[in-house]
C-alpha cells in the first residue's frame, strides 16, 4: 500500500488494486486445485480472460498503454481494474461449480468468465458513449487525478 501511495495512486484505487490481488490469488488457487500448471498455462488462461473482457490480448493491451515491463493491472483505470476483477472472480465461481479437470476445461471456463465481464464493459460503453479500455496508463491517470485535485482546490478558494 505504501509503495502505491508513494507513487501517487489514490486511496480508492489502491483499495481496488489490493482487492484485485486477493481475487487473483483465489483464481490461481482454484487453477492449482484443477491441475493447471503455473507459468505458461496460467499466462494462457489469463490471456483468455483478458481478451474476453477487454477485447485485447494481454500483449496488445500492454502495447495500447505503452507498457513494456510494467504491470498491466498497475496501469488500469478504476473501471478497467473492476472489470478485470469481475472477470477473474466470475471465472473462479464458474470453476468451483463446474469442477473442470485440467487446462483445456479451465480454458473454456476462463473464456466464459471473461465474456461476462466483457458484456458488462460493452453495456457501460453503450450507456456512457466512451470506451472503458483506453491507452491511458498509470502516469496519465495520475496526472489527471492531480489536475482534478488542483482544479477542485482552486474552485474551493473562489
Amino acid at each position: 500500500m505504501e509503495t502505491y501511495l508513494k507513487k501517487g495512486y489514490s486511496p480508492q484505487w489502491i483499495n481496488q488494486r489490493l482487492k484485485s490481488i486477493e481475487v487473483r490469488k483465489e483464481l490461481t488457487d482454484e487453477w492449482h486445485r484443477r491441475g493447471v500448471n503455473e507459468g505458461k498455462e496460467y499466462a494462457i488462461l489469463t490471456n483468455e480472460i483478458t481478451e474476453a473482457w477487454s477485447g485485447h490480448k494481454v500483449k496488445d493491451y500492454k502495447k495500447l498503454k505503452g507498457l513494456k515491463k510494467d504491470n498491466l493491472r498497475d496501469n488500469m483505470s478504476n473501471l478497467e481494474l473492476v472489470l478485470n476483477m469481475l472477470a477473474e472472480a466470475t471465472t473462479t465461481e464458474i470453476s468451483k461449480e463446474k469442477n473442470p479437470q485440467g487446462f483445456d476445461d479451465s480454458k473454456r471456463i476462463a473464456r466464459q468468465g471473461g465474456q461476462i465481464a466483457g458484456n458488462t464493459r460493452k453495456e457501460i460503453e453503450e450507456r456512457t458513449g466512451k470506451p472503458v479500455v483506453t491507452s491511458k496508463n498509470a502516469r496519465d491517470l495520475l496526472d489527471e487525478a492531480r489536475n482534478e485535485a488542483l482544479e477542485s482546490g482552486d474552485e474551493n478558494e473562489e
